[in-house]
């Protein structure tokens, strides 16, 4: 099996947010990999990593990162491939990552989620890799009317729920 997406987060400290993604993409059944890699701490392997990901067959790449939060930054500069970044909840309620990943200059995008928001960020690399791959847009319209059907069956619970003033 080889990936085709990458899992990148700046520190093993990010594993219980980046997990929600490995989850989806197990759950969609798409091949990827985990690094830690830092901006700061270890740049050399993350150009290796960012220069090399497209010729290993990866098409698209969510990187994690708090504070500072150069990581999805620097790898977006290094690669053409599709970068979602992660801001990581790690100092000043998340606000500082969120703003050093979404405010990235002309030329050099990166697609932010909200803070933490490991999950919808695999889901945009699932919706990328979809664009080419019929049965990936299958599984997608299924998980999501799956989400419709968990609004529709708590609305049917929230009916048998009684309040003296409730009038549905």
């Amino acid at each position: 099996m080889k990936p085709v997406a990458s899992i990148i987060m700046g520190s093993v400290s990010d594993l219980p947010i980046m997990e929600k993604a490995a989850q989806i993409f197990d759950e969609f059944e798409i091949p990827f990999e985990m690094h830690a890699l830092s901006a700061h701490r270890t740049p050399v392997e993350v150009e290796q990593f960012a220069k090399g990901a497209k010729n290993r067959g990866i098409e698209v790449i969510i990187a994690a990162a708090g504070m500072a939060a150069h990581l999805p930054g620097v790898i977006a500069a290094m690669t053409v491939l599709p970068v979602i970044g992660v801001p990581v909840n790690s100092s000043l309620d998340g606000m500082d990552a969120l703003l050093s990943i979404v405010q990235m200059p002309p030329g050099i995008p990166v697609a932010t989620v909200g803070i933490n928001g490991a999950t919808n960020a695999a889901i945009l690399a699932v919706q990328i890799l979809a664009t080419k791959d019929e049965s990936l847009q299958i599984k997608l319209a299924d998980y999501k009317e799956q989400l419709k059907n968990k609004i529709v069956k708590a609305n049917d619970e929230l009916s048998s729920v009684k309040f003296k003033f409730k009038t549905n």
